[in-house]
């Protein structure tokens, strides 16, 4: 047996949420609306290179709303490069986030998506702008769960 990697995420939203969800990630991670399979309901797959990494099944009740985080999944986190370009697109696209600077683990971004789903981008620590100092952590590093 040998794991390969992360296949897919699954995000689960309300139908309506789903033009918003495909923009995000569209303008965030250049992913793309492909092929899905014809399932019961509606939803897209969002593609990078030839492989639906994104999953969005709209599953969810119009006016569902979770204010609370209630799973034990806490963040889906990328590999990437290009931390300079990456941190640019963010800021014009005017999405909030958070950056650290981890010693050997490497130069995060955090954000969200439309529906709050938390999402990671890890660079080399190379990468790291002059801005963030080794060494310097996330607010979200020092949130405690209510």
């Amino acid at each position: 047996m040998k794991l390969t990697g992360v296949h897919h995420i699954n995000i689960r939203c309300t139908e309506s949420d789903l033009p918003a969800i495909e923009k995000f990630y569209g303008e965030v991670m250049g992913l793309r609306k492909g092929d899905r399979p014809n399932f019961p309901n509606p939803g897209i797959w969002l593609w990078h290179d030839n492989h639906p990494l994104v999953h969005v099944s709209a599953r969810c009740a119009e006016g569902f709303l979770q204010d609370k985080h209630h799973g034990s999944v806490d963040h889906v986190a990328f590999g990437m490069s290009g931390a300079a370009e990456f941190r640019d697109r963010v800021q014009k696209l005017g999405i909030k986030f958070d950056a650290q600077n981890v010693p050997d683990a490497g130069f995060q971004i955090f954000l969200k998506d439309p529906i709050g789903t938390v999402l990671e981008f890890n660079f080399p620590n190379e990468e790291a702008p002059a801005d963030i100092e080794s060494g310097r952590l996330s607010a979200r590093q020092r949130e405690m769960a209510t």
